[in-house]
């Protein structure tokens, strides 16, 4: 995965946004508020820091050697990772996913429902079904009709 597929995945997810606060050399991914990535556009190879559960960050730096502690972050709970290197894409994308899954559990409520209801609205335009959380209301709907 190249660093215009890393962008691209990560602004697929519901409700994120890129910026440049830290100058121009950073991409940072949020969502609510709350960075879920960053990517320096100066680094070669290419490199992004991805939000991640301290145990698990520990077992990917044993894992794989392009896995480092965060560079510029809390090392516990930020790895960096080198893009487009021996790290397979299916793992990269289930790391951006946990990071941004971490970030969205512990979002306030009004963000995170914000979250959850983009969340559904792609569910279900992708035809992938419905959450857990919408599935009674649909029950609840489906029965009403039954009953005119």
């Amino acid at each position: 995965m190249d660093l215009e597929q890393f962008r691209e995945y990560c602004l697929r997810k519901p409700g994120a946004a890129e910026g440049t606060p830290f100058g121009e050399d950073v991409l940072v991914f949020k969502v609510g508020g709350k960075m879920f990535a960053l990517a320096a556009l100066d680094e070669i190879p290419a490199t992004a820091n991805l939000k991640c559960d301290p145990d698990l960050a520990l077992e990917l730096r044993d894992r794989y050697e392009q896995v480092r502690p965060g560079y510029h972050m809390n090392k516990k709970h930020w790895n960096t990772v080198e893009l487009g290197g021996e790290i397979p894409d299916l793992d990269l994308r289930k790391m951006v996913d946990h990071s941004y899954e971490l970030v969205v559990k512990n979002l306030p409520k009004s963000h995170a429902l914000k979250v959850s209801a983009a969340m559904d609205g792609e569910l279900h335009a992708t035809g992938l079904g419905q959450s857990q959380a919408s599935r009674p209301r649909a029950r609840h709907a489906r029965n009403c009709r039954a009953r005119q």
